[in-house]
């Protein structure tokens, strides 16, 4: 009895200084939150283009009656929704068809680039980790952040839930264009640099000493309890890549800012901004994976709608709500429209940066007003994704496709060897 409390004591104490101490270091630095950002210290052995990801997302879907249309192929009607994309028609391919097959309303809304719930992901491998950071983990090891996560703390349900590690920790986000342009072009005072080398080297001991308790814990445990610590090791595997990053860009400068720094006004006036900023860290190789969630914040007061997103999104089809919902959604669209046409005309050794970039557009929510999850709206441009298409796919029986196998089919053009991907059944085709 004394043995099995000494071991469940070692077990809690284990536990407290994984919660207090290793999974918030996790969660910063997946977003390379104490990072600066610069050109890469060392260069790709591959003679090409790096291959980069963006994944754009709101919270409450859009009107699918004025997204979809009705003809597939490549003659498909242009539709109210699309019209603002019609510059880049030839850029992107629109998705009918594609979900996790999931239910949860405004609470499955965080599943659209993992397909997982997160609170049915405790004993899966990967948790409910999102295609981002799986990308990140993969590819975002040459730049100073493996990943940027923008959005928007506000709103519904906790702020911006776009971006999860595989631990089941959500990364909080970039929330302003001033933040953000201070991430990439703000750099550290001598004192600043001084001081975050030494929080590396506590953090990296901290670690060592974590993992030496794990390890000498490992022989004292069953096979079920092995099985979770296994999971455990990941993380701190996981801890110490980010800490070797960090260590390796300490002393790079960040590039030269091309413009001053911006002012924060609302999210609806800042998202131009926004865009450009996720632009030039991709120019910049500052980064190779980012996502910007369009979340509670966006008020329809700043483009003179005097209503709440969230109560119009509840529409019932009431004629002049859905007007008002179709100007909101519509904005959004011309602001992604406009960041196509800039990664277009960013031009690098092999081509556009739109060409190296795969670009996810869409939303965890299907239909806002009945709150269903199904029948995602995905548009996703460059990449190899320029079919200037309309897709769509079996919803029901064994011919249904989930979205996770487009994740799939993008997770190996951007060059990993992967066959599989949350709730994948193989890769889109």
């Amino acid at each position: 009895m004394a043995k099995s409390t000494h071991l469940h004591r070692r077990r809690f104490v284990l536990q407290s200084v994984t919660g207090t101490l290793l999974l918030p270091s996790l969660a910063s630095l997946a977003t390379g939150a104490e990072a600066s950002l610069s050109q890469r210290p060392t260069k790709d052995s591959k003679q090409s283009d790096p291959r980069r990801f963006v994944a754009v997302g709101n919270l409450l879907g859009f009107q699918q009656k004025h997204f979809f249309p009705q003809e597939s192929g490549k003659a498909y009607e242009d539709t109210t929704l699309l019209k603002p994309l019609m510059a880049n028609r030839d850029k992107f391919t629109v998705y009918r068809g594609l979900d996790h097959g999931l239910r949860g309303g405004h609470f499955a809304v965080h599943t659209f680039l993992s397909g997982v719930l997160h609170h049915e992901s405790k004993n899966r491998h990967d948790g409910n980790m999102t295609l981002d950071q799986y990308l990140a983990d993969k590819i975002g090891g040459n730049t100073r952040f493996p990943s940027l996560t923008v959005g928007s703390e506000g709103g519904i349900h906790g702020g911006c839930q776009m971006s999860w590690t595989r631990s089941g920790v959500r990364i909080p986000p970039i929330t302003a264009p001033a933040e953000l342009f201070d991430k990439l072009f703000k750099s550290d005072t001598p004192a600043q640099r001084a001081r975050r080398a030494r929080e590396t080297q506590l953090q990296a001991s901290i670690l060592d000493s974590v993992l030496e308790e794990a390890k000498d814990l490992s022989q004292r445990i069953n096979r079920e309890d092995r099985n979770k610590l296994d999971e455990y090791f990941s993380s701190i595997r996981d801890v110490e890549k980010k800490i070797e990053i960090r260590k390796r860009w300490t002393k790079h400068p960040k590039p030269d800012a091309p413009f001053e720094k911006p002012a924060n006004t609302n999210t609806v006036d800042d998202l131009p901004m926004l865009y450009e900023l996720i632009a030039l860290a991709l120019q910049t190789d500052s980064t190779r994976v980012a996502t910007l969630e369009i979340g509670g914040s966006f008020l329809p007061q700043n483009l003179g709608i005097e209503r709440s997103y969230h109560s119009m999104s509840h529409h019932g089809n009431d004629k002049e709500v859905v007007a008002n919902l179709i100007t909101l959604e519509t904005y959004q669209l011309e602001q992604f429209s406009k960041f196509l046409t800039r990664l277009s005309g960013m031009q690098t050794e092999y081509g556009s940066l739109l060409d190296s970039t795969a670009v996810l557009f869409g939303s965890g929510m299907g239909n806002g007003s009945s709150h269903t999850n199904s029948d995602l709206p995905i548009v996703l441009a460059g990449g190899g994704y320029e079919s200037g298409e309309y897709k769509k796919v079996p919803t029901k029986g064994t011919q249904k496709i989930p979205l996770c196998n487009l994740f799939v089919d993008i997770a190996q053009r951007t060059g990993v060897q992967t066959e599989s991907f949350g709730t994948s059944t193989g890769a889109f085709s």
